[in-house]
């Protein structure tokens, strides 16, 4: 019984030194997005006003954006006339990325 219960903890400790936690997307939005976006997703920044940023506040908009063009979006980046205008961020698990495109959804008013 010591054996197995031993052998259960390696086990365990293994598994969990494999696993990585996804920051909350709110933290990925303050600390990668809102110097742009804004950190209620308006775009209301001097960024966001130069580059025309659209209002993820407004639901006209939300309806117009597919989730999986926004995932896209954030792991490769945007890219119009040849000239970034966001960088890839590449880094995000797909776990962070689906989490930011639910939290993106959630700024809707």
């Amino acid at each position: 019984m010591k054996k197995s219960s031993l052998a259960l903890a390696a086990l365990l400790l293994s598994l969990g030194a494999s696993f990585t936690f996804a920051a909350p997307a709110s933290e990925i939005w303050t600390n990668q997005c809102a110097k742009c976006h804004g950190a209620d997703g308006a775009g209301k920044t001097k960024v966001g006003a130069k580059m025309k940023l659209r209002d993820y506040t407004d639901a006209k908009v939300q309806a117009e954006l597919k989730d999986d063009a926004m995932a896209t979006a954030i792991k490769s980046g945007v890219t119009v006339d040849g000239k970034e205008k966001m960088k890839a961020y590449s880094d995000l698990s797909d776990a962070d990325v689906t989490a930011l495109v639910a939290y993106i959804r959630t700024m809707k008013k």
